[in-house]
């Protein structure tokens, strides 16, 4: 494990000393979950953006893209 320093705002460290009181565990540790937690939900929040994303585009091409497709892949 490594050792990082941050600084966090005093309202934000009460919130997890309480935490850490109430759960009987280190305001480490309760860090470290809440950030795991934080990241985790992140990485799924990114892919469901993703997918998103690309529902959205609108495709541009010929309209018969799809019935011809060889066509336009292997005939110039």
């Amino acid at each position: 494990m490594l050792r990082t320093q941050i600084y966090l705002p005093e309202d934000m460290r009460r919130e997890i000393d309480v935490m850490a009181r109430k759960e009987k565990r280190p305001a480490a540790q309760v860090i470290r979950d809440l950030l795991e937690t934080g990241i985790n939900t992140k990485g799924q929040e990114s892919i469901g953006q993703a997918f998103a994303k690309l529902a959205s585009i609108k495709a541009r091409g010929p309209s018969d893209l799809s019935a011809k497709l060889d066509k336009y892949l292997y005939e110039l």
